[in-house]
């Protein structure tokens, strides 16, 4: 600790820059940073994440939720999970409705399976409180543990191609085809052309490292449509729509149903793993290591982002989790909980600008959703690809999410092709109990229901 207090020392910390009580809740000098340099790296999470403002509300609109008050939900969700990371585990990490999970949400629980947007809510709710019991309790490191590595990636990088197809489909760039299944569409299309240049103006953009990619190629593409009277100006400033549609909307008697617990698991999973994964990359660039191994309020991080998928499912959105991006604020001096509590109070502001989100066309924020499916995809190179029983499984999970149009099933087909590959190469001391349960509970899930 006297370490890092000597390494402040040399900063020019302005007393005018540094409160009192600033200094005594983050403890800026102690890691080295300044309000000014707080500042300026939660403007930068908030520009880089800003996006799920524009998405979020689309994807829940197709499952039947009001899209002003999806988009109200999304802020206050938003703000209230960051809020909580900042001055609860004082981590420069933003968090918001995770991609993936709103797809699965909407796509999956709502569109497939056929249940109420209400009943999947009550599912995020249930699946947030066991996040929480988990990580109040030493089942979370055994479970943790318990899942191998290569279904961990996997299920990221399925959840990518998952995302990646309905950004694909929602723009029109694929289409069904009664002799093939699927085949391209027409790119001669203004909404397929205009979604495919938003992905190549994202990823060019991101490779020059431009600040905001996501959020500029957005709005240019949907300027663009507006130019060709595709799009049509609503405002920009108002009145915060109303959030009586989705507050406290959430089914959880209607959870309770045997077809629900590969749903529940798969939000369980999916947003516990993808938030370990976050979380401590975003500690090793923050200098949040100890010197010992040990990650500084890594407990308190992961319960602040399990209690606001908690809160998320009360105003109305799918489980809130860490997002990666805060990477970018990390990188531009971000050290405190004040970066993330300053990306809140920007989402909150955000409340103000409905007109404008609802004027973000699909195709807009689908060349974003296959930008996001791309950059998620990238955990397969962590697949043992040498060992059969590892990359078998893990290529299971990934490509039957998107080919079942379920994250839940392909998550339980995965793991059952593992458990069936391990037993039956003699490789049983790498089956973990949990594993048993859970390949037993999804081979009932599929013969009986």
């Amino acid at each position: 600790m006297e370490s890092r207090k000597s390494e402040a020392s040399p900063l020019d910390l302005s007393p005018s820059l540094n409160s009192g009580w600033l200094e005594r809740i983050f403890k800026l000098r102690l890691h080295g940073t300044t309000v000014k340099t707080e500042l300026i790296a939660g403007l930068t999470t908030f520009i880089t994440m800003a996006y799920i403002i524009f998405v979020n509300p689309n994807i829940m609109a197709d499952a039947g939720i009001d899209h002003g008050a999806a988009f109200v939900a999304t802020c206050i969700a938003a703000a209230l999970g960051c809020l909580l990371m900042g001055l609860y585990a004082n981590w420069p990490v933003g968090l918001a409705p995770g991609m993936g999970l709103n797809a699965f949400f909407t796509y999956t629980v709502v569109g497939t399976m056929g249940y109420h947007w209400e009943t999947a809510l009550g599912a995020v709710f249930i699946s947030g409180v066991l996040f929480m019991i988990l990580t109040l309790s030493r089942v979370r490191e055994w479970l943790l543990n318990s899942i191998p590595v290569s279904l961990r990636y996997a299920m990221g990088a399925g959840v990518g191609l998952f995302l990646g197809l309905i950004g694909l489909k929602t723009a029109g760039i694929i289409v069904d085809s009664p002799a093939t299944l699927i085949k391209l569409g027409s790119l001669r299309e203004p909404g397929p052309l205009l979604a495919a240049i938003c992905f190549l103006m994202i990823a060019v953009l991101s490779y020059h490292r431009v600040f905001g990619a996501i959020l500029i190629s957005i709005i240019a593409v949907t300027l663009a449509g507006w130019g060709m009277d595709l799009v049509h100006y609503k405002g920009i400033l108002s009145t915060p729509p109303s959030l009586a549609p989705t507050w406290m909307a959430m089914d959880i008697a209607g959870v309770f149903n045997v077809s629900m617990i590969s749903v529940v698991l798969a939000f369980l999973f999916v947003h516990m793993f993808d938030t370990a994964g976050t979380l401590m990359g975003v500690a090793q660039r923050a200098g949040l290591v100890n010197p010992d191994g040990k990650i500084e309020n890594l407990s308190r991080a992961l319960k602040a982002d399990s209690a606001s998928s908690v809160f998320g499912a009360v105003v109305g959105v799918p489980p809130v989790t860490s997002y990666v991006e805060s990477a970018a604020g990390v990188a531009a001096g971000g050290r405190t909980g004040l970066t993330a509590v300053t990306v809140g109070v920007l989402f909150i502001a955000a409340m103000f600008f409905a007109p404008l989100a609802g004027m973000i066309p699909a195709y807009a924020t689908a060349g974003a959703l296959i930008y996001v499916a791309m950059l998620m995809m990238g955990g397969m190179a962590h697949i043992n690809w040498d060992e059969a029983t590892d990359s078998i499984p893990a290529i299971v999970t990934a490509i039957m999410m998107p080919l079942t149009f379920s994250v839940a099933d392909g998550i339980a087909l995965g793991f059952i092709t593992y458990v069936v590959l391990k037993a039956g190469t003699g490789k049983h001391k790498e089956i973990s109990i949990s594993l048993y349960v859970l390949c037993a509970i999804f081979i009932a899930k599929f013969v009986f229901l």
